[in-house]
């Protein structure tokens, strides 16, 4: 009769408890998805301009830009581990708005008060979003990496 050879089962077990790191994949991608949606937000705060007013006015510009992170002094990545992901099917969506009322008229411009003329929009997530568009791949490519890099 053949011999098996040796065979030590440590190696197994240890095997069996990186598999079980991969028994939640939902919880890996809703990191993703809030990690994409920090980044988002740091572009786009960024990007968002702040209103300028004379000394004596009163205002304080600044409004809208804090607005996406609903007026609290987050980091961008603190409020993105606050938003609720929701599934559905295979899609993740995490909702990022801005509740100041504006908003939508400084991103996609509006009539100036006379309606004789155009402001035009800044579209600062338009802009966003596309760039995070370009980078999204590399970064979901590193995160698997090192999400998969454990089982090795």
């Amino acid at each position: 009769m053949a011999k098996l050879g040796k065979f030590k089962a440590s190696g197994m077990k240890e095997f069996r408890d990186k598999l079980k790191k991969l028994q939640d994949p939902d919880a890996f991608v809703e990191s993703c998805a809030k990690e994409l949606a920090a980044r988002l937000l740091r572009l786009v705060v960024k990007r968002t301009p702040v209103g300028q007013y004379p000394k004596g006015s009163g205002k304080k510009g600044g409004t809208l830009r804090r607005g996406w992170t609903g007026e609290k002094r987050a980091s961008a990545q603190g409020y993105a581990e606050s938003l609720k992901v929701n599934h559905f099917g295979d899609t993740y969506v995490i909702e990022i708005v801005n509740p100041v009322e504006y908003a939508s008229y400084v991103e996609y411009g509006h009539r100036t008060a006379n309606h004789k003329g155009w402001v035009k929009g800044q579209f600062m997530m338009t802009i966003s979003e596309q760039e995070l568009s370009k980078i999204a791949p590399k970064v979901l490519e590193n995160r698997i990496k090192k999400y998969l890099g454990g089982l090795k």
